[in-house]
């Protein structure tokens, strides 16, 4: 493998660490019943906190907090694959800059 080549690999396994380091402090919120239930998510989807308003902590609510914190993660997730397609155009142009000029 010739030096220019090796430098294009380290370049983007560099690149590649970066993206997963931004993924990693990327946030969304998911929001269930009208915001009593919130589920943080980051960018590799990954629960990082979970709020439940003090009104549902009673044991006869226990299913419906257990269905609402469903709903904010589900919610938090599809927010999340949302934000990731925004930032895919970033993923793209940093394939591009690694193919020979002419290719894309």
């Amino acid at each position: 493998m010739d030096s220019n080549m090796m430098r294009q690999v380290q370049e983007m396994q560099r690149r590649a660490e970066e993206l997963q380091k931004s993924l990693a402090a990327m946030e969304v919120e998911g929001v269930a019943g009208g915001g009593l239930v919130v589920v943080v998510v980051n960018g590799l989807g990954d629960i990082q906190k979970v709020r439940i308003d003090t009104s549902l902590m009673k044991p006869e609510e226990k299913q419906v907090v257990e269905d609402l914190v469903a709903a904010a993660y589900a919610d938090g997730k599809k927010k999340l694959e949302a934000k990731r397609f925004e930032d895919a155009g970033f993923l793209g142009n940093l394939m591009k800059s690694f193919m020979p000029p002419g290719s894309s």
